[in-house]
């Protein structure tokens, strides 16, 4: 994950464009089965419309000497996104009127976009910008705005059921590590593992796109068969670094995703920071809009708008690290697997079964005889068919992972049945 996150990096994407493509092609290549689609520029998606697909080739600020100070091939966040063409001397003065900076952290490069108002710029670190001398500087950026399209891949995999469980991710920024590439390499990887898992009872719906303009996109296309399926979703983005685990949950907060999050975090990482519906700020959003209203949250590491590198140049490869991006499939993994198996079961007799006659419980009773099948007797003691795992872990405090394994030994020694 690492090393793709690494490859990717330099690439300047945006929410359309050969960069967008670039990433989605090189997705592809290790799910094969992934189709990338386009989606013509002007298309109506609900309330929004489809922009110009823009197209950069590079930009650069040249001083008076020829001097060239900020260039686009050096980092592409020096260049506001979406950036109209323009070849001119200009002012000091007037050149400030389209710089962008930071005060408070004045080294860094920050992130700056204009996807729906034509406009340039250019985006600096604010040492920098206060280091620049009385004087005419040409600017320049070679870019086009044109009549395009949108792309994003999707991939479906099917499972025993055409319930699906939703995953979502955006590949629209360029080089950032957290908030852009992790989302992306994690997703994939799961995608890869649930490909891989020939069990899978539910279907899986995987989908790459433009943060915002893309997920409305998808919606636009899709939107009556994901209500109709989907169980429970997840946007997954800044899940890199090490520093935090965070959750953000659906609009309020009672789905079956925000149930299985929950509960696996509480397991894995029991310090983790929670999130309510209102500190929103990725395409969880668009899933939960009215009349949309999807089953649908989402578990980060440090959450966007949360972290100081957050949209800056210092959300670089050194942000997130190997450690990191596999804590967030492990994480994800175990969601995963405890939808998979969450159902509820039934014990078939009347009263506590007999299990040392089956071998399941110790034959002589002494003090704390008990604890060591603790677990497996307090399951019983809710396995009533009323009760989904989900709900039996949180009473009990034990993983849907570790209850499905009881539950599997109980079952072949037909003392539970699963309740359809």
């Amino acid at each position: 994950m690492y090393k793709l996150a690494g490859e990717l990096f330099p690439v300047c994407r945006s929410i359309t464009g050969e960069g967008t493509r670039t990433t989605l092609r090189r997705i592809q290549k290790e799910i094969p089965h992934m189709i990338i689609h386009e989606i013509p520029t002007g298309t109506k998606v609900f309330d929004w419309t489809i922009p110009n697909e823009w197209e950069i080739e590079d930009a650069y600020i040249e001083d008076a000497d020829g001097n060239i100070i900020v260039d686009f091939k050096q980092n592409n966040l020096h260049v506001v996104g979406y950036s109209s063409p323009i070849d001119e001397w200009v002012s000091l003065e007037e050149l400030n009127k389209h710089l962008y900076s930071l005060p408070e952290y004045p080294d860094w490069i920050p992130y700056v976009t204009s996807y729906y108002k034509e406009r340039w710029g250019f985006c600096v670190a604010h040492n920098q910008r206060m280091s620049l001398k009385d004087g005419q500087y040409h600017v320049i950026i070679k870019s086009k705005l044109f009549e395009g399209s949108l792309s994003y891949g999707e991939l479906l995999i099917p499972g025993k059921s055409n319930k699906e469980i939703f995953l979502s991710t955006y590949v629209c920024h360029p080089s950032m590590a957290n908030n852009e590439l992790s989302g992306p390499v994690v997703q994939l990887e799961l995608a890869k593992w649930i490909q891989n898992n020939k069990e899978r009872k539910y279907s899986y719906r995987f989908i790459w796109v433009a943060e915002t303009i893309g997920a409305i996109t998808y919606l636009s296309r899709n939107l009556d068969t994901m209500k109709e399926r989907i169980i429970a979703g997840y946007n997954l983005t800044c899940v890199g670094d090490e520093r935090a685990v965070s959750y953000v949950s659906s609009k309020y907060g009672n789905t079956l995703a925000d149930q299985a999050a929950r509960n696996v975090l509480h397991f894995m990482y029991p310090e983790y920071i929670s999130y309510d519906f209102l500190h929103r700020g990725s395409d969880e959003r668009q899933y939960n809009a009215p009349g949309v209203e999807l089953p649908v949250c989402s578990v980060c590491c440090s959450k966007y708008h949360e972290y100081p590198e957050y949209h800056t140049s210092a959300d670089d490869m050194s942000l997130i690290s190997p450690k990191g991006l596999q804590r967030a499939f492990d994480i994800y993994k175990e969601i995963i697997m405890s939808l998979e198996y969450n159902t509820k079961y039934k014990v078939n007799c009347y009263c506590e079964p007999q299990l040392g006659a089956r071998g399941l419980y110790p034959t002589e009773s002494f003090h704390r005889s008990s604890v060591t099948v603790k677990d497996m007797m307090d399951f019983i003691a809710y396995a009533d068919g009323t009760q989904d795992l989900f709900q039996i872990s949180n009473r009990i405090g034990v993983p849907v992972t570790r209850l499905h394994e009881i539950a599997q030994t109980l079952m072949a020694a037909d003392l539970f049945s699963e309740v359809k």
